[in-house]
C-alpha cells in the first residue's frame, strides 16, 4: 500500500457524502440501467465523477474500476486499481432509508490494501488498511467469536435461504438483512452480526472494500467455495461472497 492511501480514500469518502446528502430526500432524477442491473440515480453519477476527480487525479496510474463508469482492459495491465461503488445500495437511497454506502477500495495484486465504507446519514466511517486493523470512526472494531450457527444472526436476503444452496439443512440461524452489500460486511466487521453471505455472482465494487474490512476486525471472507476472492479480475465478479467471524469455516462447510 503506498503511504496515505487511506487519508485519500477518507477525504474522498466524505466529499461524496456532501454531494449524495444534497440529493438524499430530494426526489434526484432515477432511471433503469440497460443492462437490468437495477435503477441508477443522478447521485450515483455525481458522486462518481467526483471520486474519478479527487482519486485519479491523485493516483493518475492506478487502474479504475467503478459500477458507474465504463470499464477499460487498461486497468488489467496496473500495479495499483480503485476498486469504487459510488452507491451501495441504490434502492435503499431512492427510498429514503439510511443504509446506504459509498464503497471504495484500493487493490494490488488481487489483494486490497485500503477500504473505506461510508455511511453519510449514519456518520458511520469504517476504515482498514492491510495489516493494520479495522475501525469505525476510528475506534477499532472485532467480528464476533461466536462458533455456534445455531445461535448465530446472518444478514443475508431470502433467496439464500433456498434448500438448493446447502448440502443438507439449511442452518438455523436468525436471518436478517440490509439493502447495500458494503454495508452488511461493515455489519459484520464491527461484531453487529455474525455474518453475512450472498450467493450470486457479485460484482467487485459491492464487496472489495467489506472484504478488507471483515478480514482486519478478524474475521474470515470467502467465495461462496470457500477460496479467498480475487479483485482486479478481467470480468469483475466473484462466485459470491460468505463473511463471517467465527462461523465462518461453519457457513462454508453448510454450503452445496
Amino acid at each position: 500500500m503506498v503511504p496515505k492511501d487511506l487519508d485519500l480514500l477518507l477525504d474522498a469518502a466524505r466529499a461524496a457524502g456532501d454531494i449524495a446528502r444534497g440529493y438524499f430526500n430530494a426526489s434526484p432524477d432515477v432511471w433503469e440501467k440497460s443492462d437490468g442491473q437495477g435503477p441508477v440515480t443522478e447521485a450515483d453519477l455525481h458522486v462518481n465523477r467526483q471520486l474519478s476527480a479527487d482519486l485519479q487525479s491523485a493516483r493518475p496510474n492506478y487502474g479504475w474500476l467503478s459500477e458507474e463508469s465504463e470499464d477499460s482492459a487498461a486497468r488489467l495491465s496496473t500495479e495499483y486499481q480503485f476498486i469504487i461503488d459510488p452507491i451501495d445500495g441504490t434502492r435503499a437511497f431512492i427510498e429514503g432509508s439510511k443504509d446506504w454506502a459509498h464503497s471504495i477500495a484500493i487493490a494490488k495484486g488481487g489483494v486490497v490494501t485500503a477500504a473505506v465504507i461510508y455511511l453519510p446519514m449514519r456518520d458511520a466511517m469504517y476504515t482498514a488498511a492491510l495489516g493494520q486493523g479495522a475501525a469505525l470512526n476510528g475506534t477499532p472494531i472485532n467480528a464476533l467469536p461466536n462458533k455456534q450457527i445455531e445461535t448465530a444472526t446472518v444478514l443475508s436476503s431470502k433467496p439464500n435461504i433456498n434448500p438448493k444452496y446447502w448440502a443438507g439443512a439449511v442452518p438455523p440461524f436468525k436471518r436478517t438483512f440490509r439493502s447495500s452489500l458494503a454495508y452488511r460486511l461493515a455489519l459484520v466487521a464491527e461484531g453487529q452480526f455474525d455474518g453475512m453471505l450472498t450467493l450470486r455472482p457479485t460484482w467487485e465494487w459491492d464487496v472489495a472494500a467489506g472484504a478488507l474490512i471483515v478480514t482486519e476486525a478478524g474475521g474470515g471472507v470467502s467465495d461462496q467455495k470457500g477460496l479467498t476472492p480475487v479483485f482486479n479480475n478481467p470480468h469483475p465478479q466473484i462466485n459470491g461472497m460468505v463473511a463471517a467471524g467465527g462461523i465462518h469455516s461453519k457457513l462454508v462447510a453448510a454450503l452445496a
